[in-house]
């Protein structure tokens, strides 16, 4: 993974957490924890909508909405769990 691959992953990363969390309304995780919860999200989002048979498309768009709805689900599954 290059330098600028990584700096794009950590900006969806943060953008779509910090959607999530503004969503789910709640304490926060701060930029580092909306990174992680982001990065979490677009990974079961990569995972999930492709066997759900939903394709968001390409671009900015297409790479911060499905992580930010898979972001909404683990942070919907950490609320349940007590998190």
């Amino acid at each position: 993974m290059g330098l600028e691959s990584l700096l794009v992953s950590l900006l969806i990363g943060a953008l779509s957490g910090w959607l999530a969390g503004q969503v789910m309304r709640g304490g926060g995780f701060g930029l580092i924890g909306d990174i992680v919860v982001g990065f979490v999200g677009a990974t079961v989002a990569n995972w999930l909508f492709p066997a759900l048979g939903l394709d968001m498309g390409g671009g900015w768009t297409g790479a911060i909405v499905p992580a930010a709805l898979g972001a909404i689900l683990f942070l919907a599954l950490l609320r349940l769990l007590g998190i």
